[in-house]
């Protein structure tokens, strides 16, 4: 490592000393043009060089700019001014530049590269394409990067498309035997090499990282950016550690500058789009999956997730839009049968729309016949459609396949009580108990029909006090033993549970609080 950053240090002094000569030189030549475009290069490769953390991209666009009052029809000015502007982030004026560039050279392989890269910067996928696909025409043999940066875009959007995946394949194969013929691959190539030095360094944060070791490995991973401030995956790495401890804005700082020096890291967009949920900013979050489904559109979890997020915003027909793409993306039967199944609760919950809600529960029947879920949330859909003959057929297909599932008896039980069977609906109840003893809701409702449509007070104080037992936090069946113990005329225990509701009611909100007032109130009237 020692021999590396004297090395470094030579290189640096190597570089300044040749910037100075030049400096030097301008003074005695000041209208010089080429030595303008000289000295531009020289901070250019300077600035673009992974090892060094100085910014010197405005003095190389001043340079240019000076050499372009004599170089006004020079193709190649344009495009070196393009260029300046693409690596400090102003992809408008780069776009402008480099297109000027092809005005001045039709044919000009270099620009039409360069405005791909830019177009995939600014996450504009087809255009780039189109920009890529024309460099290529321009420069059969010297294309290697056109053909790479191809196959990265058909990569990125390849998934379950085979056609794609085929064409992605192709460029990558044109782009290896291009290679030796074109600079710019060349490049790339060795400097992806050289990134070979931090192996150690990764292995070391990994090991710190997996002995919880966080702070020793973020001084780690720094050191290592002020070392190569160009290397992508160190800030990918320093993200995820800064995620994983709750350092939401270090973590989306890291995996910017990781999509910026990477406009294809697909993990770094993904982790990005969590920090931003995990901050709560949602808009935000939004953004980024949108522009990472632009670049990857067949790849159906990322529209699933953009579902979710539009549904915790309460925009649900959004919602429901991008859970039905990702259904018709279909990776797997059981993935897709969970998308249905959480679509149709959408439907039913929040749009209030049994039939939308009934289609997706049998989509995701179709497709995972064997998951009892689907046999519950589809009765629960036919029965607030009320209809109730279709909610107890699909119980009871369910009951042949678990028998013993006692949510299905308890659905059954709730089922049969709003049709008024009462007998049906206690044995119902009662089965669900018999097979999960602490069952809550079974025990709750069972005792509101004591209470309610039996007149069994003490049977019904002993249901709901079970239902408390095995669910402490249960606000309604606070309520409901509250109504019971003022029936029997125990006020004060009754304003306590009434109170103990009304607490937790609070963070559960399953009551409307004014009901929990009014049966407070009414205590004491009379």
């Amino acid at each position: 490592m020692k021999t590396d950053i004297k090395t470094e240090s030579k290189n640096k002094n190597k570089m300044y000393d040749q910037i100075e000569r030049c400096r030097l030189d301008l003074k005695k030549d000041p209208s010089n043009p080429a030595l303008h475009v000289r000295l531009g290069d020289l901070y250019m490769k300077w600035h673009l060089d992974i090892y060094n953390a100085c910014q010197y991209i405005d003095e190389a666009i001043t340079e240019y700019q000076l050499a372009m009052e004599s170089l006004i029809d020079s193709h190649e000015i344009y495009y070196k001014i393009g260029v300046a502007f693409y690596h400090k982030g102003d992809l408008d004026k780069a776009l402008n530049y480099l297109t000027m560039a092809l005005e001045k050279k039709h044919d000009y392989y270099d620009a039409y590269y360069m405005i791909a890269e830019t177009f995939v910067k600014k996450a504009h996928f087809t255009d780039a394409l189109d920009a890529a696909d024309a460099a290529t025409k321009c420069s059969r043999l010297g294309s290697s990067s056109a053909h790479y940066l191809l196959y990265k875009l058909y990569e990125a959007s390849s998934f379950k498309n085979p056609k794609t995946k085929f064409k992605a394949n192709w460029e990558l194969f044109v782009s290896i035997i291009l290679a030796p013929f074109d600079k710019t691959a060349i490049k790339n190539i060795a400097e992806a090499l050289s990134y070979l030095r931090f192996l150690s360094t990764f292995l070391k944060g990994f090991y710190a990282i997996q002995t919880k070791n966080y702070p020793a490995a973020i001084n780690l991973y720094k050191d290592a950016t002020e070392t190569a401030p160009g290397f992508a995956p160190l800030y990918c790495v320093l993200g995820d550690i800064y995620l994983s401890t709750g350092y939401f804005e270090d973590a989306i700082t890291e995996y910017k500058m990781a999509i910026w020096l990477d406009s294809f890291n697909i993990a770094a967009y993904r982790h990005l789009c969590r920090a931003y949920e995990e901050q709560g900013d949602y808009n935000q979050a939004i953004e980024v999956y949108t522009k990472l489904i632009s670049m990857a559109p067949t790849i159906p979890d990322l529209y699933s997730n953009l579902a979710n997020i539009y549904y915790i915003k309460g925009e649900f027909d959004l919602a429901i839009s991008n859970y039905q793409t990702a259904i018709t993306l279909n990776p797997n039967r059981s993935w897709t049968s969970v998308i249905a199944q959480t679509m149709g609760f959408v439907y039913q919950e929040n749009k209030s729309d049994p039939d939308a809600a009934i289609s997706a529960y049998q989509t995701a029947y179709v497709l995972t016949p064997e998951d009892i879920d689907i046999y519950v949330n589809l009765g629960s859909a036919f029965y607030d459609k009320e209809d109730y003959a279709n909610a107890l057929a699909v119980y009871r297909q369910a009951l042949e396949l678990q028998p013993h599932n006692p949510k299905i008896h308890c659905n059954l039980g709730f089922l049969y009580w709003g049709k008024a069977e009462t007998e049906e609906a206690i044995k119902s109840y009662e089965m669900a108990i018999k097979y999960n003893p602490n069952y809550d809701i079974a025990y709750n409702n069972l005792g509101v029909i004591y209470l309610d449509d039996l007149g069994r007070v003490n049977r019904a104080i002993e249901l709901f006090k079970k239902a408390v037992e095995s669910n402490p936090s249960y606000a309604l069946a606070h309520f409901n033993l509250a109504r019971a113990t003022s029936i029997i005329g125990d006020k004060i225990e009754a304003a306590k549970l009434y109170q103990m509701a009304q607490d937790i009611n609070k963070v559960t909100q399953e009551i409307d609080p004014r009901d929990i007032a009014d049966k407070i109130s009414e205590l004491f009237e009379s």
